[in-house]
């Protein structure tokens, strides 16, 4: 072994958590964000961050996953091929004598030990895991919202079935119940009546127990805008705003992003990044984070849409990777300075750069691989993959996107579409009748969707004799075909 080689080895380093396993939900994105984290600290050396504390210089990555860049051999100084639980963590933290841990680029699992690993005495770079806690914990992240005055659905902690039922009235359903420390969504559902609100309850809290359950007021028809910034001490140094083709309530791993974003106002631009720089102060960030906005029309003419945050995550997002390349500036590399208090860039706001090109990504999906999959859209996360395209305008990159997730071709008529969602859309009846009018073979997901569409002719799709749809699309999805049709 060469001297210098052994010198590094026996050096402390800094950790960084990987994704693990790959799954709907976590993919190679936040693979991605650990990577380029890790590349960044051998990239600084052994520095001293701007507190007098000495970072960077050799990599510790943990991981898991065959699959990932992140284990492969020469992308780190030392990987351990280990689980990604707390006493795996401290097992490798003490052997290593490391300098601290990262835990904001890989994703939910590094997340939901933070706060223990602080409180064992870690060096948790980055955003304090009081923070992390704070944002991740629905009742103290809606709380801190309120205090500082952003606004926000209606919100409130459940604590019996009794109290939960009587908010839900008060406020009119459909409502949403949100439990606190999951990815994708993981058994957050949108509740439009009492009798299902005692089952989605019992789920919510079995799946984070330790946690409490929240619910708000959902609102239909809102538009959702995902915000991607880095801060450090509080400060914003860069962000990203792209904006959600799909109304809110489907999830932001499933959903179109459009960015530069296409109908937000310069106005919208400024409110948003507004309230960007007020939640890093709260929060204290230092590193990555991600939000998700719902814009709501006003009631009003002459008066401002609402903008109500409704999710925030002090961690990288499966986007860092798309509004990395859509903007030319890698926000993984700010995270990492941000982080470690190394060379910390000065603000820019890319938001107010002009574009002659526009990018859009979009989700793949396993529906026809995966035998009684349901293909419609919802608040919990369901592809499995997804693709960047970039055009000169929206239709060309959208179009794009179709080709290269799907395969897309225009359905012939005489064809089957099949039909479904919330029977609620308001655009369902008028899709329905023009897919009809072009010769094309209606089916539909339910009873409930055929009742709804009683004037046009429609066929079940489980029926035995019927064949197989050849396009499976959601009401909203049949929107944006439709249109581009």
């Amino acid at each position: 072994m060469h001297p210098h080689m052994t010198s590094l080895l026996m050096t402390t380093g800094t950790m960084v958590l990987g994704s693990g396993v790959y799954r709907i939900g976590s993919s190679v994105e936040f693979d991605w964000c650990a990577v380029t984290c890790a590349r960044k600290l051998r990239e600084m050396g052994d520095t001293m961050s701007e507190d007098g504390k000495s970072v960077g210089g050799k990599t510790i990555m943990v991981n898991y996953n065959p699959e990932t860049v992140s284990t492969d051999f020469d992308e780190a100084d030392r990987l351990y091929f280990e689980e990604l639980g707390w006493e795996r963590v401290m097992d490798i933290y003490e052997l290593e004598g490391a300098k601290g841990i990262i835990v904001s680029v890989g994703g939910q699992l590094p997340q939901n030990i933070a706060l223990r690993l602080k409180e064992s005495g870690v060096n948790v770079l980055g955003t304090d895991p009081s923070q992390i806690d704070n944002a991740e914990d629905r009742h103290k992240f809606s709380s801190v919202l309120d205090s500082i005055g952003v606004d926000q659905p209606q919100w409130t902690e459940v604590t019996s079935l009794e109290a939960a039922k009587e908010f839900a009235n008060r406020v009119s359903y459909p409502v949403l119940v949100r439990p606190s420390y999951v990815l994708s969504g993981a058994a957050m559902n949108i509740v439009h009546e009492e009798s299902a609100l005692s089952h989605t309850l019992t789920a919510a809290s079995s799946v984070s127990p330790l946690h409490p359950v929240v619910i708000t007021k959902f609102i239909s028809n809102a538009q959702e805008i995902d915000v991607d910034a880095v801060a450090y001490k509080g400060q914003l140094l860069v962000h990203a705003i792209s904006e959600h083709v799909e109304n809110a309530g489907v999830h932001s791993g499933d959903a179109t992003l459009v960015l530069p974003p296409y109908t937000l106002s310069e106005r919208d631009l400024d409110r948003l990044k507004d309230i960007a720089s007020r939640v890093a102060q709260a929060f204290e960030i230092s590193g990555p984070f991600n939000m998700q906005v719902i814009k709501k029309p006003a009631f009003k003419a002459g008066e401002e849409d609402e903008l109500k945050v409704i999710e925030c995550n002090l961690r990288a997002s499966r986007s860092f990777p798309f509004v990395s390349k859509v903007l030319g500036h890698n926000f993984i590399e700010t995270a990492a300075a941000a982080i470690t208090g190394v060379n910390v860039p000065e603000p820019v706001d890319l938001m107010k750069e002009k574009r002659d090109y526009t990018s859009i990504k979009v989700a793949q999906f396993s529906w026809t691989r995966l035998g009684g999959a349901d293909p419609f859209l919802g608040v919990e996360m369901a592809s499995t993959g997804e693709v960047a395209s970039f055009g000169s305008d929206i239709y060309e990159a959208y179009w794009a996107s179709l080709l290269s997730t799907t395969g897309f071709k225009p359905p012939r008529p005489r064809s089957g579409v099949l039909i479904g969602g919330s029977p609620k859309t308001p655009e369902l009846p008028f899709i329905a009748k023009t897919l009809h009018s072009l010769g094309f073979k209606l089916y539909v997901s339910s009873p409930v969707i055929e009742a709804t569409l009683t004037a046009i002719p429609t066929s079940p799709a489980n029926a035995s004799s019927s064949p197989r749809p050849t396009n499976v699309v959601s009401a909203k999805s049949l929107t944006s075909m439709t249109f581009n049709l």
